[in-house]
C-alpha cells in the first residue's frame, strides 16, 4: 500500500535525536522501505560544542533551511553550508561536522 507523507514544521512535534532534535516526515520503515526516511533536524552549537565525526551509513541529502554547518569529508573537501545550501553524501563517506550557528536542516536518507 502506498502512502503520502505530509507535515508542517511544528515545534511541538520535535523529539530527541542523536544530537539535537528531529521532526520526522517519513520514518525508517514507513511503507515497508527501511532505507528511505526524511525530516527536519534542529541543532545548536550548545548541543554540539565540539566538531563530531559522522560516518555516513546510507546516502544522505541535506538542505539548510537556516543556520550554518561546516562539514569536512575525510581526504576530501570542506563545505560551509548556510541557508539555501544543499549537499549529498554517498554511503561510506567519513565526515566531521561543526555546528557554527543554530541550524535547521531538511534531510533525506536513502
Amino acid at each position: 500500500m502506498s502512502q503520502v507523507f505530509h507535515a508542517r514544521h511544528d515545534d511541538t512535534a520535535f523529539e530527541p535525536f542523536e544530537l539535537g532534535t528531529v521532526q520526522w516526515l517519513r520514518r525508517p520503515g514507513d511503507n515497508g522501505n527501511e532505507k528511505l526516511s526524511s525530516g527536519i533536524w534542529k541543532v545548536t552549537p550548545e548541543e554540539a560544542p565540539e566538531p563530531f565525526d559522522l560516518p555516513i551509513d546510507e546516502d544522505e541529502t541535506i538542505y539548510i533551511v537556516s543556520g550554518h554547518l561546516r562539514i569536512e569529508v575525510k581526504d576530501g573537501d570542506a563545505f560551509d553550508l548556510t541557508a539555501g545550501s544543499m549537499a549529498s553524501f554517498s554511503a561510506g563517506a567519513m565526515t566531521r561536522w561543526t555546528v557554527v550557528e543554530p541550524t535547521i536542516e531538511f534531510f533525506v536518507y536513502s
